[in-house]
C-alpha cells in the first residue's frame, strides 16, 4: 500500500521526461528492422519497453548499452532467427500486438506469452487483418493469448480498415507489410496516433510509404540507420504531472521536450478546455516527431464534454481527465470510451470505484462516463488493480485530497514510469 500525504501547498520545478514509450516500443522494432546501427537516447526504463527489448534479444537482435544511450544493431529484415523459447511480452499489449505484424513474415514460428494481465487482452483484432495477408495466427479460444504465429514469406498484400480505434493494429499490418509482396493498405477512421508512419519515413522508406486520405500505404524497402535519435518525452506520462500542477493552487511546472504529436495531445487539448493554463516554447524536432517544453500553472477548472471521436487522442489519460473533471465545476461527459474495458484492466470500472472512494459523484451511461464536480476529495483507501494509469491518476488525486490515501498495488506504475512516486514527491 503505497500513502500519499496531500500538498502541503503549490508544487514547482522542472521534469525531464522519459521517453515516450509509445514512440520507444516501434523505436527498437524499426531499428532491429533497419540496416546500420542506430542510437536512441532517453529511452525509458520501464518494464514495459523492457519486454519489448527483451523479446528482440531474444529474435537475435544486439543492443549496446553505452552512457545515456542504447544502440540498436539493425539485422534488416532478413535478419530475425528463430527464438529458442516462447517470448515473453510482460504487461505490454504494444510488444505482443506488433511483434505480431513482425513475425507473421518471418521463416519460423513463434509464440507470444505475457502475463495475467496481457493473458486476457483480446487479440482477435490483431490476428484477423493478418489473416487477410495470409498470416497463420492462432489465438487461445476466446481470442486472448497466447499467440501462436506460424511464419510465413512473403505475406500477401491487403486493404485493410481498422474496426476499432487501435494504433496497435494499425502498426502490426504496417510491419507485416515489410515482408508482403506488393502494397499494404490500412485505413484509419478514427485518426489514432501515428508514430509508426512517421518513423518509417524518417528511416528512408520514402516512395514505399505513402498517404491517401485517412489511409497509410506501405510496400516492402529497406530500412536504414547510422545516426542516433533523442526519443521525446512521454506525453502521456507528463499528463499526470500537469494535472497535480493544474490541481494545486499556486502550482507551476515545466515539462522538458515533451512529445507534441497532435494525435497524442488530446488530454492537453481537453485540460485547455476546462480552463487549464499551460503553454508550449522551444518547439523542435526529433525522429520525425514534434517536441518542446511545456509549462503548466494551476488554474480553476470547469466540465467539458469530450466526443467520441476525440478519444484515441487521450484514450490513456481518461481515468486521469474522470479525475479532473470530478475537481471541476459542473457535470462533465466522456463519450464513447468502451476501449478502456479492455486495457490492462477494467478502466471504467477502477476509475468509478476510485473516484466514488474519493467522494466524487461518478457514473457509467453505456460507453460513456459522466463525472459531476466540484469535489473535495477526502483521503481513501484506492485500488490500482494493478493497473499503472489508475495507480497514477489516484495518486494525483490523492495530493488534492483532505487527509492520506492508500494506493494498493502501486508498485505496477513502474510498467510506465518506475520513479513516477519519487518525481511527484520532489515537486513538493
Amino acid at each position: 500500500m503505497k500513502i500519499i500525504r496531500p500538498a502541503a501547498g503549490p508544487l514547482h520545478g522542472s521534469l525531464a521526461l522519459p521517453g515516450d514509450k509509445s514512440v520507444s516500443h516501434r523505436a527498437l522494432i524499426l531499428g532491429a528492422l533497419a540496416e546500420g546501427r542506430l542510437t536512441l537516447r532517453n529511452v525509458p526504463s520501464g518494464q514495459d519497453v523492457r519486454s519489448t527489448r527483451t523479446c528482440l534479444a531474444a529474435l537475435g537482435v544486439r543492443f549496446l548499452d553505452v552512457p545515456g544511450a542504447v544502440v540498436v544493431e539493425g539485422a534488416g529484415l532478413s535478419g530475425l532467427r528463430a527464438p529458442g523459447a516462447d517470448l515473453d511480452c510482460g504487461n505490454s499489449g504494444t510488444t505482443m500486438r506488433l511483434l505480431t505484424g513482425v513475425l507473421a513474415g518471418q521463416g519460423f514460428d513463434s509464440v507470444l506469452t505475457g502475463d495475467a494481465s496481457l493473458s486476457r487482452r483480446p487479440m482477435r483484432r490483431v490476428a484477423g487483418p493478418l489473416e487477410r495477408m495470409g498470416a497463420c495466427v492462432s489465438l487461445a479460444e476466446d481470442g486472448r493469448p497466447p499467440v501462436r504465429i506460424r511464419g510465413r514469406r512473403p505475406l500477401t498484400s491487403a486493404a485493410v480498415r481498422l474496426e476499432v480505434p487501435s494504433a496497435q493494429v494499425k502498426s502490426a499490418v504496417l510491419l507485416a507489410g515489410l515482408f508482403a509482396e506488393g502494397e499494404t493498405e490500412v485505413d484509419d477512421p478514427f485518426g489514432t496516433r501515428d508514430h509508426t508512419e512517421r518513423m518509417l519515413a524518417a528511416l528512408g522508406a520514402g516512395e514505399s510509404l505513402r498517404r491517401r486520405g485517412s489511409a497509410a500505404l506501405i510496400r516492402p524497402c529497406a530500412l536504414r540507420t547510422g545516426f542516433a535519435w533523442d526519443l521525446p518525452g512521454d506525453v502521456s506520462t507528463a499528463a499526470f504531472f500537469a494535472a497535480a500542477a493544474a490541481l494545486i493552487p499556486g502550482s507551476s511546472l515545466a515539462l522538458r521536450g515533451m512529445l507534441l504529436n497532435p494525435r497524442r495531445l488530446g488530454f492537453f487539448l481537453a485540460l485547455r478546455e476546462m480552463g487549464g493554463d499551460w503553454a508550449i516554447s522551444g518547439e523542435r524536432e526529433t525522429g520525425g516527431e514534434p517536441v518542446g517544453d511545456v509549462v503548466v500553472r494551476h488554474a480553476p477548472l470547469r466540465a467539458l464534454r469530450v466526443k467520441a471521436e476525440r478519444v484515441p487522442s487521450m484514450v490513456d489519460e481518461i481515468p486521469l481527465l474522470a479525475v479532473l473533471a470530478a475537481a471541476a465545476d459542473g457535470e462533465s461527459r466522456l463519450e464513447g470510451v468502451g476501449e478502456l474495458r479492455l486495457k490492462e484492466s477494467d478502466r471504467i470500472a477502477g476509475t468509478l470505484a476510485g473516484l466514488r472512494a474519493l467522494g466524487a459523484e461518478a457514473r457509467a451511461d453505456g460507453e460513456d462516463l459522466i463525472v459531476r464536480g466540484p469535489t473535495r476529495f477526502q483521503g481513501a483507501a484506492l485500488e490500482s488493480g494493478g493497473d499503472h494509469r489508475l495507480a497514477m491518476a489516484f495518486a494525483v488525486a490523492a495530493l488534492a485530497a483532505h487527509g492520506e490515501s492508500g494506493i494498493a498495488d502501486a508498485g505496477c506504475a513502474a510498467v510506465s514510469h518506475p520513479s513516477f512516486f519519487e518525481d511527484l514527491e520532489a515537486l513538493r
